[in-house]
């Protein structure tokens, strides 16, 4: 089932994130709703926060990137209760964009190599070194469950500069593709 993408200004995306437990109803069912509503707005990502649920959980599929960034190849993960737990010093900064910021892109500084621990749908423990733009959509979407977005990540000048487009997300008069929810939706 295809969720509505929660857009900047839900208080949802303000939120940190609470651990999922192993009882959680439907886990399985709800990773499978992320990843249909993720393919259905083009996304190579996508975290709970953004589908209204303040929960631990994020889904990524990158092998669509994989012609040009290699280590996408097959990079296809649920990751319940994730942990980055190592960053590697050295940023490489590039442009990004997200479903909750339609229309929004800027560059940002992330690290080109994590460790991140997480257990998969199955509740299968996993320790796992992510490096170069798999590692940039697995920070991108840790940070959602801290309840940051990219554009936090920005100067205040290129903020600034997207105000236009931001109050229109938080409007709802963005344009959109994908099912969203709008604040004033």
């Amino acid at each position: 089932m295809i969720l509505p993408v929660y857009l900047y200004g839900q208080p949802v995306l303000r939120k940190e994130a609470e651990d999922v437990p192993r009882d959680y109803p439907e886990l399985k069912q709800l990773v499978a709703n992320m990843f249909d509503t993720m393919y259905n707005a083009d996304g190579v990502g996508l975290a709970a926060p953004q589908v209204g649920l303040s929960i631990r959980l994020l889904v990524i599929d990158a092998d669509v990137m994989g012609d040009d960034f290699p280590e996408c190849k097959g990079f296809k993960r649920a990751m319940i209760n994730p942990d980055i737990v190592e960053s590697s010093e050295e940023e490489i900064s590039m442009e990004e964009g997200c479903l909750s910021l339609p229309g929004v892109h800027e560059k940002v500084s992330r690290a080109s190599k994590i460790r991140v621990k997480y257990f998969d749908e199955n509740w299968e423990e996993h320790d796992e070194v992510v490096d170069g733009f798999a590692a940039r959509v697995v920070q991108h979407e840790c940070e959602h469950l801290e309840g940051h977005v990219f554009i936090d990540n920005v100067s205040a000048i290129r903020r600034q500069l997207n105000k236009g487009k931001l109050n229109s997300i938080i409007k709802g008069t963005a344009r959109c593709s994908y099912r969203a929810k709008a604040v004033g939706k």
